[in-house]
Parts: C-alpha cells; structure tokens; sequence
C-alpha cells in the first residue's frame, strides 16, 4: 500500500461522524430505500422489517476496506452476523465515473472471491442512500433493530489504521453492538468516529 494513499484516506476520518449525524441520527427511524442489487435485483429496506440490518459502505480500491476484506475480518463479521439472523447489505456508493468504480458483476465477483456473507451487495451508483445516511468512508457501518430504529453508527472496529496486524487486538464495534441489540439491550456505544477511505460521489448527488 502507497504511504501517500494511506494518508490522504487516514486525513478523512476527522469529518465522517459528525456529516453521518446530521443524516442519519442513532435513536431515530432509519432512512428508507430501495435500491437494485448486484445481481439486478430489486432490494428494500422494508423487505426485512422485524430483523437486524446491517449497512457496510464498500469499496475495493480502498486500503482500509482491503485491510478487512484480504485478512478475512469483514466476511467473518458478515458471516456470524447472518448465522444470527442477521440481514447484511454491502452498499457500494462509489460514482460511475470515478477511477475505482466497479460494475455490478464485476463488484460481485469481487465479493465472492473474499467468500463475503453479505445478504446482497447493493449498487447506489447516483449516491442517494450514502447521502440519505451521511455515509462519508469505506467502510461505515450502521446497524439497524427490529423496529427499524438506527442503534450504531460508525467504524468497524477500534484500530483506525490499514494495517491488517491491528485487526487481532481491535474491539470490533458492529459485533459488539449487534451482540447487544440482539440481547435486546442498549447499545452502549451507538456511535464511534468511522475511518477510511472517503466516497467518490456522483457529482450533484
């Protein structure tokens, strides 16, 4: 990984809680949507009333997301997450025109060739669900209860850094959180400052 690109994706983390506060606030009904799947399937929020939904912001080009994806810690959090009963959607928000953008297909095949567990990986190529949400990096994670009410938002885990050797001593806060809610308890820390790499969105979105 290029010390420069670790930098400049490090250097936006200081933004990403507070711009996701003032779209999506924890405690309050999380924003609807329905979006089209990588596998052109039409996918809603409201499809999966009554359980757990969590909300990953994807992209494979960013060092943080490869950092979870490669050393297998995004698809083992997916994977103990969906054996719960877990609904798990990727959401990639990353514009057509930008570098790093991956086609449907494309992002599929790479899912699967990291054995993701992801219930379906969604495509917000116009950024409306990013912006709906106030997702600002890759990866942000937010997860939502049974009554659709956000209960986290924030980072992975507790090692705001691309070095996969962090992943072993970090907390990681979505299992914790889940581990929580699904105990039907309060989060007790519903929101952390997510880190990453910032989102290319579609210009105007």
């Amino acid at each position: 990984m290029n010390t420069v690109t670790a930098w400049a994706c490090t250097a936006l983390l200081a933004m990403a809680a507070g711009t996701a506060a003032a779209a999506a606030s924890v405690g309050a009904p999380a924003p609807a949507f329905t979006a089209t799947d990588a596998q052109g399937r039409p996918v809603s929020l409201a499809d999966f009333k009554g359980k757990h939904v969590v909300l990953e912001w994807v992209n494979p080009g960013c060092p943080f997301v490869q950092k979870h994806y490669n050393a297998g810690n995004l698809p083992a959090t997916q994977k103990a997450a969906v054996a719960k009963g877990v609904v798990w959607l990727a959401v990639s928000s990353t514009a057509r025109e930008a570098s790093d953008y991956k086609a449907p297909a494309e992002l599929q095949q790479w899912m699967q060739s990291k054995q993701a567990a992801a219930t379906a990986t969604l495509m917000d190529d116009d950024g409306r669900i990013g912006r709906a949400y106030g997702a600002r990096t890759t990866p942000h994670m937010y997860i939502i209860d049974p009554k659709g009410t956000l209960v986290y938002a924030g980072a992975i885990d507790s090692k705001p850094t691309a070095n996969p050797a962090d992943i072993a001593t970090a907390t990681n806060h979505v299992t914790a959180a889940l581990a929580e809610s699904l105990a039907g308890k309060p989060v007790s820390q519903p929101r952390t400052q997510a880190y990453g790499c910032s989102i290319k969105y579609a210009a105007g979105a």
